[in-house]
């Protein structure tokens, strides 16, 4: 039995407002489920090629994480920076890490989740994994 892929959730205080933020970054809606009173929806997916995020509607405080809440990793680092840019999405610079050979940036959805996108430099497997180091 293989694992075959993730789905981070992230809490947001608007349903709507959050999928036409995603729209703007490249995701397309997959779904939407759990219309709750006053009709706003509970739950949606959005996807954008093999990465799948949830949104869930949460009523009050939202937690969010301290740094990333998902690592995003793209095949063109700077088409996806220009891409963002172009719809007014505010991403941060792009840094070229040596320490573990991705470069970076960050985008901030409207709940402060931050996710970064990263074009990873290091060959096969990717920071972290491979055979010595996972499940490469």
């Amino acid at each position: 039995m293989s694992t075959l892929r993730a789905m981070p959730i992230l809490q947001v205080s608007d349903v709507g407002k959050s999928l036409a933020f995603y729209a703007r970054a490249g995701f397309a809606a997959n779904g939407t489920w759990d219309t709750v009173e006053g009709g706003e929806i509970g739950f949606a997916i959005v996807q954008r090629g093999q990465v799948t995020l949830g949104l869930q509607l949460l009523r009050g405080p939202l937690r969010v994480n301290s740094h990333w809440g998902a690592y995003l990793y793209v095949d063109d680092i700077d088409a996806v920076h220009a891409e963002f840019a172009a719809e007014g999405l505010s991403p941060s610079a792009i840094e070229r890490h040596v320490d573990y050979a991705c470069d970076d940036f960050e985008l901030t959805d409207p709940d402060g989740h931050r996710l970064a996108f990263g074009h990873d430099r290091s060959g096969e497997y990717g920071p972290g994994l491979g055979p010595e180091k996972g499940n490469g």
